[in-house]
């Protein structure tokens, strides 16, 4: 019995390092860490418990049965990131590549169940050659039984892909469905066809990294939500991210200790240029606003004429949505829609309260967005800020123009709280735009055309671009000083700490996808 064991151990131990001591080198020649190395990089030293370490596949084709290595190529367990549960699969790409094969996909599902149960974040170390072609269709049952549990826990528990190596064919839909992927670059692709098929059906030359590198999608696609430089950069953004969300859809994010001192911040002041024409970074507006160095942007790279990510205010998680003025001066388009309203879907389903920076002139007009369904996916973005029950929060900065006012979090559907800056402009179009339609046969008549029109222009702007007409309604609920907005947003958002909000019952909506 103690020889039994010993053996046992032995090979236990052998597929620990991925088969054997080559394989280990060729992982780090290529500077990727091994499953287990990734798992004890990501966790709380000491806290991983492993999950079916014993595991082999079934198959007996085409010389399986002799190829039974404990564990089947992929690792699963749990263990704590800053003292919170999470669960963790690495799969194994010394082991039969990291292919799916039946008991793989149950190893991955026991875990799926386990946090679902235990309401605990799941992340996933994806690095697969896709499913175990021996096994056939039990392979493809078992990524399906992976989806299926994809979909049951969307919305329930944090769900987090980190791609840290080959990912093709039916394996890229569970990242897909899950809430945020992140890809290392040069050592990480996600395609459902790869180059080979690509240039046979199309004879189209490409490469892996060309076809589905972390850099084409994050800039492209928009499929993957952060890149790293390598795997530990990688699983340092997977615990920082983590940070920001809560255990699970019955939870609220961890509150950091805060005292309220003084917030004001002068320098907001001086971001929004004079001329309404210059552009600014609206990322200064965040950093003035938020605690120190504490936002994380998510999507970067992808449609960044609007900003999402998070960041703590007076030590509390929140999730901002800002347009961009210094990249198309802020539009909404189709990319950027879509975008947004992926990101406040997932924080209304995570308790993370809102904030919404707008700086918007209007949707981008062409027959690019508009073949492309610029209608539909602005209703999306319009659409999940107003099914959103979490606190929410809006800050018009400057521009402010016609249906896009509306869709970026305006009183109208369902915003808490609205403040604006003294340079907030709140119209249906611009001042000049108006002006030659309100005024077309005066501008006609005149002696000096461009006189009159320069005349009606600033007559406009006098009249409505500014946001005291909007507070005389009671759709701004207040025009703010910019050095106090801080501390303006930070008692907000704890006078809406306890808010209660119900949508009609229903099954669900009917989102325009």
């Amino acid at each position: 019995m103690k020889e039994k064991l010993q053996r046992l151990q032995s090979e236990i131990a052998a597929a620990m390092i991925g088969g054997g001591e080559d394989k280990i080198d060729k992982q780090h020649e290529k500077g990727k860490l091994t499953a287990r190395e990734r798992i004890h990089f990501l966790l709380d030293n000491g806290s991983f418990e492993e999950i079916g370490m014993l595991v082999v596949h079934r198959s007996s084709d085409f010389g399986m049965e002799e190829q039974r290595i404990p564990g089947d190529g992929v690792v699963t367990g749990y263990g704590t990131i800053d003292g919170r549960l999470v669960y963790v699969f690495a799969q194994d790409f010394t082991v039969f590549g990291g292919s799916l094969s039946e008991t793989h996909a149950e190893k991955i599902c026991k875990l799926m169940d386990l946090a679902m149960e235990n309401g605990a974040p799941l992340i996933g170390l994806n690095d697969s050659g896709g499913a175990r072609i021996q096994e056939g269709v039990n392979s493809l049952g078992g990524y399906a039984d992976i989806f299926y549990r994809n979909v049951m826990a969307s919305g329930v528990i944090p769900q987090i892909s980190a791609i840290m190596g080959p990912c093709a064919g039916g394996a890229v839909y569970s990242p897909a469905m899950t809430d945020f992927t992140i890809m290392v670059e040069h050592t990480s692709y996600m395609f459902v066809t790869g180059p080979n098929v690509v240039r046979t059906v199309t004879n189209e030359e490409v490469t892996a990294e060309e076809l589905g590198g972390a850099s084409a999608h994050s800039t492209k696609s928009g499929v993957t939500h952060l890149t790293a430089d390598n795997d530990i950069d990688c699983l340092a953004k997977v615990r920082r991210l983590l940070s920001y969300l809560p255990q699970n859809c019955e939870a609220r994010p961890a509150k950091l200790p805060f005292e309220l001192k003084e917030e004001t911040r002068e320098q907001l002041r001086d971001i929004v240029p004079e001329n309404a024409n210059q552009p600014y970074d609206m990322r200064d507006v965040v950093n003035g606003i938020v605690d120190k160095d504490s936002f994380l942007e998510i999507h970067e790279n992808y449609a960044d004429n609007l900003i999402v990510g998070f960041a703590r205010l007076g030590g509390r998680s929140i999730g901002i949505v800002g347009n961009q003025p210094i990249s198309l001066a802020g539009v909404l388009d189709v990319n950027s829609s879509k975008k947004g309203a992926r990101f406040v879907r997932f924080c209304d389903c995570f308790n993370i309260p809102l904030l919404v920076l707008v700086d918007v002139p209007g949707f981008l007009p062409g027959t690019d967005q508009e073949w492309n369904g610029i209608i539909v996916n602005g209703a999306k973005l319009l659409y999940a800020f107003s099914e959103a029950t979490v606190p929410r929060v809006t800050l018009i900065t400057r521009k402010a123009y016609g249906g896009a006012y509306d869709v970026m979090n305006s009183k109208h559907i369902g915003a808490d709280m609205n403040f604006a800056w003294p340079s907030a402009e709140i119209a249906v179009m611009g001042a000049k735009g108006a002006s030659e339609i309100i005024f077309r046969r005066e501008i006609l008549a005149a002696e000096d055309p461009q006189a009159m029109l320069a005349e009606k222009e600033q007559e406009y702007q006098e009249k409505f671009a500014h946001p005291y007409r909007a507070a005389g309604r009671g759709f701004i609920d207040e025009v703010i000083d910019p050095k106090d907005t801080r501390r303006k947003l930070i008692k907000a958002f704890a006078m809406l700490e306890n808010k209660t909000a119900k949508l009609p019952k229903k099954k669900h909506g009917n989102i325009p996808l």
